[in-house]
Protein backbone atom coordinates (compact mmCIF):
# COMPACT_ATOMS: atom_id res chain seq x y z
CA UNK A 1 0.00 0.00 0.00
CA UNK A 2 1.26 3.47 -0.86
CA UNK A 3 0.75 6.30 1.62
CA UNK A 4 1.54 9.99 1.32
CA UNK A 5 2.32 11.59 4.68
CA UNK A 6 2.42 15.33 5.36
CA UNK A 7 2.19 17.77 8.24
CA UNK A 8 2.18 21.41 9.20
CA UNK A 9 0.32 23.12 6.36
CA UNK A 10 -0.43 25.98 8.80
CA UNK A 11 -3.08 27.62 6.63
CA UNK A 12 -0.93 28.18 3.55
CA UNK A 13 -3.25 27.91 0.56
CA UNK A 14 -0.19 28.16 -1.71
CA UNK A 15 1.58 25.11 -0.26
CA UNK A 16 -1.68 23.20 0.19
CA UNK A 17 -2.44 23.58 -3.55
CA UNK A 18 1.01 22.22 -4.36
CA UNK A 19 0.50 19.32 -1.94
CA UNK A 20 -2.77 18.49 -3.72
CA UNK A 21 -0.94 18.53 -7.09
CA UNK A 22 1.68 16.13 -5.73
CA UNK A 23 -1.13 13.91 -4.38
CA UNK A 24 -2.67 13.69 -7.84
CA UNK A 25 0.73 12.80 -9.34
CA UNK A 26 1.70 10.27 -6.65
CA UNK A 27 -1.70 8.49 -6.58
CA UNK A 28 -1.37 7.06 -3.04
CA UNK A 29 -4.14 5.09 -1.35
CA UNK A 30 -4.42 7.79 1.34
CA UNK A 31 -2.96 11.11 2.41
CA UNK A 32 -2.10 10.90 6.11
CA UNK A 33 -2.10 14.42 7.60
CA UNK A 34 -0.28 14.81 10.91
CA UNK A 35 -1.84 18.02 12.16
CA UNK A 36 -1.49 21.80 12.20
CA UNK A 37 -3.68 22.21 9.15
CA UNK A 38 -5.19 25.71 9.33
CA UNK A 39 -3.45 28.00 11.84
CA UNK A 40 0.12 29.24 11.85
CA UNK A 41 0.67 29.20 15.63
CA UNK A 42 2.12 31.86 17.90
CA UNK A 43 5.78 31.03 17.22
CA UNK A 44 5.61 30.84 13.43
CA UNK A 45 5.57 33.63 10.89
CA UNK A 46 2.60 33.74 8.52
CA UNK A 47 3.20 31.27 5.69
CA UNK A 48 2.86 32.13 2.01
CA UNK A 49 -0.75 32.91 0.96
CA UNK A 50 -2.08 32.42 4.48
CA UNK A 51 -5.80 31.71 4.13
CA UNK A 52 -7.43 29.29 6.54
CA UNK A 53 -10.68 29.23 4.56
CA UNK A 54 -9.02 28.55 1.20
CA UNK A 55 -6.83 25.88 2.79
CA UNK A 56 -9.96 24.28 4.27
CA UNK A 57 -11.63 24.31 0.82
CA UNK A 58 -8.65 22.58 -0.76
CA UNK A 59 -8.53 19.93 1.96
CA UNK A 60 -12.32 19.44 1.86
CA UNK A 61 -12.03 18.66 -1.85
CA UNK A 62 -9.81 15.70 -0.83
CA UNK A 63 -11.82 14.54 2.20
CA UNK A 64 -12.40 10.97 0.95
CA UNK A 65 -8.64 10.44 0.72
CA UNK A 66 -7.58 11.83 4.13
CA UNK A 67 -6.73 10.37 7.51
CA UNK A 68 -5.89 13.14 9.98
CA UNK A 69 -4.70 13.60 13.54
CA UNK A 70 -4.86 16.80 15.57
CA UNK A 71 -1.87 19.07 15.95
CA UNK A 72 -1.17 21.55 18.71
CA UNK A 73 -2.44 24.43 16.50
CA UNK A 74 -5.68 22.61 15.57
CA UNK A 75 -8.86 23.08 17.59
CA UNK A 76 -12.39 21.81 17.84
CA UNK A 77 -13.68 24.90 16.07
CA UNK A 78 -11.70 23.93 12.93
CA UNK A 79 -14.21 21.13 12.36
CA UNK A 80 -16.81 23.84 11.62
CA UNK A 81 -15.06 24.49 8.28
CA UNK A 82 -13.49 21.06 7.68
CA UNK A 83 -15.64 18.23 6.33
CA UNK A 84 -13.52 15.47 7.85
CA UNK A 85 -12.50 14.62 11.43
CA UNK A 86 -9.30 16.02 12.95
CA UNK A 87 -9.97 15.41 16.65
CA UNK A 88 -7.91 12.27 17.30
CA UNK A 89 -4.55 12.73 19.00
CA UNK A 90 -3.17 9.65 17.26
CA UNK A 91 -4.06 6.92 14.82
CA UNK A 92 -2.65 3.39 14.55
CA UNK A 93 -2.55 1.70 11.14
CA UNK A 94 -1.34 -1.84 10.46
CA UNK A 95 1.12 -1.94 7.58
CA UNK A 96 3.20 -4.85 6.33
CA UNK A 97 3.34 -6.55 9.75
CA UNK A 98 4.12 -3.31 11.61
CA UNK A 99 2.07 -0.77 13.51
CA UNK A 100 2.27 2.79 12.24
CA UNK A 101 1.61 5.37 14.95
CA UNK A 102 0.51 8.68 13.47
CA UNK A 103 0.77 11.67 15.79
CA UNK A 104 1.50 15.34 15.45
CA UNK A 105 4.55 15.11 17.69
CA UNK A 106 3.74 17.28 20.69
CA UNK A 107 2.49 14.14 22.48
CA UNK A 108 4.10 10.70 22.12
CA UNK A 109 2.27 7.39 22.64
CA UNK A 110 3.82 5.22 25.35
CA UNK A 111 2.71 1.79 24.10
CA UNK A 112 5.12 1.26 21.22
CA UNK A 113 7.06 -1.95 20.76
CA UNK A 114 9.97 -3.14 18.65
CA UNK A 115 9.10 -2.88 14.98
CA UNK A 116 6.58 -0.06 15.42
CA UNK A 117 7.05 3.19 13.50
CA UNK A 118 6.21 6.61 14.94
CA UNK A 119 5.38 9.25 12.31
CA UNK A 120 5.05 12.91 13.19
CA UNK A 121 5.57 16.49 12.10
CA UNK A 122 5.51 19.30 14.71
CA UNK A 123 9.26 19.92 14.64
CA UNK A 124 9.22 20.82 10.91
CA UNK A 125 12.48 18.90 10.29
CA UNK A 126 12.63 15.64 8.29
CA UNK A 127 14.11 12.78 10.32
CA UNK A 128 14.67 9.03 10.42
CA UNK A 129 16.05 7.48 13.61
CA UNK A 130 16.16 3.95 14.96
CA UNK A 131 15.29 4.24 18.63
CA UNK A 132 15.35 1.60 21.35
CA UNK A 133 11.78 0.33 20.90
CA UNK A 134 10.65 1.87 17.62
CA UNK A 135 11.60 3.78 14.49
CA UNK A 136 11.04 7.55 14.54
CA UNK A 137 10.11 9.31 11.28
CA UNK A 138 9.38 13.00 10.76
CA UNK A 139 7.92 14.03 7.42
CA UNK A 140 9.03 17.67 7.74
CA UNK A 141 6.71 20.59 7.06
CA UNK A 142 4.62 21.44 4.02
CA UNK A 143 4.67 25.22 4.56
CA UNK A 144 7.14 26.25 7.30
CA UNK A 145 10.23 24.02 7.11
CA UNK A 146 13.00 24.55 9.64
CA UNK A 147 16.76 23.99 9.80
CA UNK A 148 17.15 24.68 6.05
CA UNK A 149 15.04 21.67 5.08
CA UNK A 150 12.79 21.82 1.99
CA UNK A 151 9.02 22.14 2.03
CA UNK A 152 8.31 18.44 2.20
CA UNK A 153 6.09 15.39 2.28
CA UNK A 154 6.84 11.71 2.61
CA UNK A 155 5.92 8.63 0.58
CA UNK A 156 5.76 5.22 2.27
CA UNK A 157 5.60 2.27 -0.12
CA UNK A 158 6.87 -1.30 0.22
CA UNK A 159 8.92 -0.40 3.30
CA UNK A 160 10.70 2.47 1.56
CA UNK A 161 10.46 6.01 2.92
CA UNK A 162 11.00 8.75 0.36
CA UNK A 163 11.04 12.43 1.34
CA UNK A 164 10.07 14.75 -1.49
CA UNK A 165 10.02 18.48 -2.14
CA UNK A 166 6.44 19.81 -2.28
CA UNK A 167 7.36 22.40 -4.92
CA UNK A 168 8.89 19.95 -7.40
CA UNK A 169 7.96 16.42 -6.32
CA UNK A 170 11.66 15.51 -6.44
CA UNK A 171 13.18 13.08 -3.95
CA UNK A 172 15.79 14.47 -1.57
CA UNK A 173 16.10 11.76 1.08
CA UNK A 174 15.43 8.01 1.34
CA UNK A 175 15.42 5.34 4.07
CA UNK A 176 14.27 1.75 4.43
CA UNK A 177 12.13 0.42 7.28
Amino acid sequence: MKYMIASDIHGSAYWCRLLKERFKEEKPALLLLLGDLLYHGARNALPQEYSTLETAEILNSMKEDLVCVRGNCDSEVDELVLEFPIGAEYCILPCEGRRLFLTHGHKTPKCMKKGDVLFNGHFHVPAFEERENYTYVNCGSVSIPKENSPHSYLILEDGALVWKDVATGKEYKRAQL
